[in-house]
C-alpha cells in the first residue's frame, strides 16, 4: 500500500509533529516527537515544542466565527486556508527548532481550530445528525511542508455515533495508565476535561468527559473587565486579590450541564461570551457589588468546583483516585490550583501538574495528535468509543498527501 510506504511503517521509530489550537484561541501548540515501541505501549520522546501566538487580527476573526450571526461561509473558507498557512509555518518552525529537516518527518497531525461543535443529535430531516467543524486546511499544510498530514480527527467518531470528544484520553490511556493506582488526568484549556484511568485499565475501562468551563469564562471576564487590555489572568494574580461570592457561585452551579449523564462534552456554544455576559449583567444589575477581583475569584472557583463535583458525581461511586494530574494553560493559574487542592483535599486526592511528573503541560495535547496521526496513517484504531459514546472504535483523521 502506497500510504504505508510513504509513512515508513517498518521504521523502528518515527518522527511526528502534532499541533493543537484550543478553545482559548491563544495560538498554535506544535510538538515534534519521536515515536517508538508498539501500538499498545508506544514510547514518545519530546524533541521540541513551541507555541505560536495568533496575530491579534487573526484571533479576532476566529472569534467572529464562533457566532452564527458573524460566521459567514466566505469568512470560514478564508480562515480555513489562512490557518492552513499558519499551521504549516508552526510545523516548519518546530522542526527547525529540533535541528531537523522536513524530509525527515514521517507525519504531521493537526487538530485544527474548532469553530462549532454540536454533539447532540438533530433529526429534523429524518437522519440522526451530529456536527462539528474544525478548520485549518490539511492540504495546505501538506503542500507547504512536503509532509503527509492528518487533520479533521473528530468526524469519524461522530459518524460512528460518538460525540467526537474528548479525543486526548486515547493518548492518555496509552501513555499514563498505571497497574496499581487509579489516576485522574485533568486538562484545563478553554474547557476542562477529565480522563479516568482505573488501575490496570483496559481500553474499555477508560472514560472521560468535559467537566465544564476551564479558562473560558475566566479569560472572557478578564478581557471584559480590563476593556481588552488583558486576555487572561496571568498566574491567577487578579483572582487571588478577591473573595469568592457564594451567591453568584451557587447560581452558576445550577447550570444543567453539570448533572448531565455521561458521555458528555461541551464548548463555547454553552460557556462562551454570551454566558460570561450574563454574569457581568448579573453584577451590573446589583450595582456592581462585586469588584473585578471578587468576580474573577468566583468564576475561578467555579472551574475548581466543577472538577471536584465531577469527581464526586462520576468517579467516586466506582473508583477512589490517588492523584489529579493537571495540564493545559490552567495549570499555570496558581489561584485555580489552590482552589483545586482545597476542594480535593477532603477526598485524599493530591493535585499535581504535568511538570511535577517531568512532563510539559503545554505540549501534552499537541503530542496526543502526533500520536493519533501516526496511528491513523498505519490504519490503526485511535479512538476510545467508551469515552465518546460511539458504537465502535474508529481510525480518525483525514489524510492529505503532498504533491
Amino acid at each position: 500500500m502506497i500510504l504505508s510506504d510513504l509513512h515508513g511503517n517498518n521504521k523502528p521509530s518515527r518522527l511526528a509533529v502534532g499541533m493543537m489550537s484550543g478553545t482559548s484561541v491563544d495560538g498554535i501548540d506544535a510538538a515534534l516527537v519521536e515515536i517508538s515501541g508498539n501500538a499498545e505501549r508506544p514510547r514518545v520522546r519530546l524533541l521540541a515544542f513551541e507555541n505560536k501566538p495568533f496575530p491579534d487580527n487573526v484571533r479576532r476573526q476566529i472569534f467572529e466565527l464562533f457566532r452564527p450571526e458573524t460566521s459567514t461561509v466566505d469568512r470560514i473558507g478564508y480562515m480555513n486556508f489562512l490557518l492552513g498557512e499558519l499551521y504549516a509555518d508552526a510545523a516548519l518552525s518546530v522542526i527547525r527548532k529540533a535541528g531537523r529537516r522536513p524530509e525527515e518527518i514521517d507525519v504531521i497531525g493537526s487538530h485544527g481550530q474548532t469553530i462549532w461543535h454540536e454533539p447532540a443529535v438533530c433529526d429534523k430531516d429524518g437522519y440522526p445528525v451530529r456536527c462539528t467543524v474544525q478548520i485549518g486546511e490539511g492540504a495546505v499544510i501538506a503542500e507547504r511542508t512536503g509532509v503527509l498530514t492528518v487533520t479533521d480527527f473528530r468526524v469519524a467518531d461522530m459518524a460512528a455515533g460518538g460525540q467526537g470528544a474528548p479525543l486526548v484520553p486515547f493518548s492518555e490511556y496509552l501513555l499514563y495508565r498505571r497497574e496499581d493506582e487509579t489516576i485522574l488526568l485533568q486538562n484545563i484549556g478553554g474547557i476542562g476535561n477529565m480522563t479516568v484511568l482505573p488501575a490496570a485499565a483496559g481500553p474499555e475501562d477508560v472514560y472521560a468527559f468535559d467537566t465544564g468551563p476551564g479558562n473560558m469564562i475566566i479569560d472572557a471576564a478578564v478581557s471584559a473587565l480590563t476593556d481588552g487590555e488583558k486576555t487572561y489572568d496571568a498566574g491567577g494574580e487578579m483572582a487571588a486579590q478577591g473573595t469568592v461570592n457564594q451567591e453568584l457561585l451557587a447560581l452558576l452551579q445550577k447550570d444543567e450541564y453539570y448533572t448531565l449523564p455521561l458521555p458528555k462534552s461541551t464548548g463555547r456554544e454553552r460557556f462562551g461570551l454570551q454566558y460570561t455576559q450574563k454574569i457581568l449583567d448579573w453584577n451590573r444589575e446589583r450595582g456592581g457589588k462585586l469588584s473585578p477581583a471578587d468576580l474573577l475569584a468566583t468564576v475561578t472557583d467555579l472551574t475548581a468546583w466543577s472538577i471536584a463535583d465531577s469527581y464526586e458525581r462520576y468517579v467516586l461511586p466506582k473508583y477512589r483516585a490517588g492523584e489529579l494530574i493537571v495540564g493545559g494553560g490552567g495549570s499555570y493559574n496558581r489561584t485555580l490550583l489552590s482552589f483545586l487542592s482545597r476542594r480535593f483535599s477532603p477526598y485524599g486526592v493530591a493535585v499535581k501538574t504535568q511538570e511535577d511528573l517531568g512532563e510539559n503541560s503545554d505540549a501534552k495535547e499537541a503530542i496526543a495528535f502526533a500520536l493519533m496521526a501516526d496511528l491513523c496513517v498505519r490504519g490503526r484504531v485511535n479512538s476510545l468509543p467508551g469515552v465518546t459514546g460511539a458504537k465502535k472504535a474508529s481510525v480518525m483523521g483525514k489524510i492529505s498527501i503532498p504533491g
